[in-house]
């Protein structure tokens, strides 16, 4: 998948505040990701946003492939 600054990334497991969802306002070896729920921003590595990705899609919600 390529991931863009934008999108939005839907990971395997929920943040504690229940969203699945995160926006990606980073991308390189490692990701910066904010929650979709809550705002929270955290640093992510690449190769564990990758393995844990469920679904991409695009700012304006249409899914990428």
């Amino acid at each position: 998948m390529i991931y863009e600054v934008g999108d939005i990334v839907k990971l395997k497991k929920p943040h504690p505040c229940g969203s699945q969802e995160w926006e990606i306002l980073r991308v390189g070896a490692d990701f910066r990701l904010k929650c979709m729920g809550c705002s929270h921003q955290i640093m992510v590595a690449r190769k564990l946003v990758e393995k844990n990705t469920r679904g991409l899609k695009s700012p304006d919600g249409t899914p990428k492939a």
